[in-house]
């Protein structure tokens, strides 16, 4: 039998559905759903279902819009097989339909990513009424008045509550089934659909992803109850990119320094930045790394303090000697980063970051003069201000003194000439 032979071959974990899809599809061969069934159960190949496990569901009524619920996970599996590295799938389902409403492969859960993805999908849906997720750190707050989390918000719930959408958290893994039964249906279907397309690395998943969520909706998505659609448009002064950033308040010093992430920030001094000290701003990152520092709106220009510099200012090196002494700064700095990779405290991104910026740098030779650079003309700079300061302020407290003198001594000649003046 020409089917049975086929799905021995290469169809052997697949349900008789999707098996007969395939050999409709790749191979001519049309067999009813229920036949090529009872083949695949006669062959032990697929077991019926009175012969699996008994499983015990709570039913839950669908919402009755679009948009309404949206129910979100992250699914971690060997999405590509042998073929490439065990990675994550952010799924996001909505509860009236069923639908796949945004999918993307990402190597961990983490709180960028799901920025990234919901950033795609309020530009494609627009925003739903609420979110529905597991009690993922990303999701849910254990430790209330953590550093930067304002009113007991994660900075995903944060991002949210700025656009006015909820987020709502299961809790138990059965109340989102929705999501957890298509995290199993796509460890089925996504998966061999990627083997039949060679399909091995995330950049090249991630391309693919449209594809099949536009053929399982057309296939598998039913209509809600109601033909009301609950998402609401973006409004025009809602920035995405400035949203979704992660974004703590600090307290500027009297020095104009900032503190974040074992990050020291001097602030550029000058008239409209030095009034600040002691004020609160508003630090954010994003994902590639870049920091922008906030106050009143306004964005403050900073650079880098290096607290622990690991080259003497004032070392003096032959000429000759030279090219040996930037060998071993290089190697001592290579030294330094390794150390940093290995700790447990950096994120993975921030290690990538480390590693790009290690093979960036990476080059023959050294340009003399690269240990200066804009962190020690700022300070340069800064230290000349103060001095400048301290000493206009010196002058004005000697003339105030000297002014001080002179109206005594003069109060003093005047009484002694005229014993009658009052004091």
């Amino acid at each position: 039998m020409r089917a049975l032979d086929l799905v021995r071959e290469r169809y052997a974990d697949f349900g008789p559905t999707l098996a007969r899809e395939k050999l409709r599809e790749f191979h001519g061969v049309d067999v009813a759903r229920e036949t090529l069934r009872k083949w695949m159960a006669g062959a032990g190949i697929w077991l019926t279902r009175d012969k699996r496990r008994a499983r015990a569901h709570q039913p839950r009524h669908r919402r009755a819009c679009l948009g309404e619920l949206v129910q979100i996970d992250g699914s971690p599996h060997a999405w590509f097989e042998e073929r490439g590295p065990t990675c994550s799938l952010l799924v996001y389902v909505d509860d009236a339909t069923g639908a796949l409403m945004e999918l993307r492969f990402v190597e961990v859960e983490s709180t960028f990513d799901y920025f990234a993805s919901t950033v795609t999908y309020l530009q494609r849906h627009g925003k739903p009424v609420a979110f529905y997720s597991d009690k993922h750190s990303i999701f849910r707050l254990y430790h209330q008045g953590a550093t930067g989390r304002a009113q007991g918000l994660t900075q995903f719930g944060r991002a949210l509550a700025d656009l006015n959408i909820d987020i709502i958290c299961a809790n138990t893994p059965q109340a989102k089934g929705r999501v957890e039964r298509m995290n199993k249906t796509l460890q089925d279907r996504l998966v061999k659909e990627l083997r039949l397309r060679g399909i091995s690395n995330m950049g090249d998943g991630n391309v693919f992803l449209p594809e099949f969520m536009a053929d399982y909706n057309r296939r598998f998505a039913r209509a809600p109850q109601s033909a009301n659609n609950a998402h609401r448009p973006l409004q025009a002064g809602e920035d995405l990119a400035q949203t979704f950033s992660w974004q703590e308040e600090r307290t500027m010093s009297r020095n104009l320094t900032v503190h974040f992430k074992r990050v020291t920030y001097l602030i550029e001094p000058g008239p409209e930045t030095l009034p600040l000290g002691g004020k609160r701003v508003q630090v954010r990152e994003w994902e590639d790394g870049r920091v922008e520092i906030q106050c009143a709106g306004r964005t403050l220009p900073y650079s880098i303090f290096d607290q622990n510099p690991h080259v003497a200012a004032g070392a003096i090196v032959e000429n000759k000697r030279l090219g040996a002494a930037l060998a071993v700064i290089q190697a001592a700095q290579e030294g330094r980063d390794q150390v940093r990779l290995a700790s447990k405290k950096l994120t993975l991104r921030q290690k990538d970051r480390i590693r790009a910026a290690g093979e960036a740098c990476r080059t023959p030779t050294l340009s003399i003069g690269a240990g200066t650079g804009a962190v020690a003309a700022f300070l340069e700079q800064f230290n000349k201000d103060q001095k400048e300061r301290t000493k206009a302020q010196n002058l004005r407290a000697a003339k105030r003194r000297e002014e001080r003198a002179q109206a005594l001594s003069n109060r003093t000649f005047l009484l002694g000439r005229n014993p009658d003046i009052s004091t």
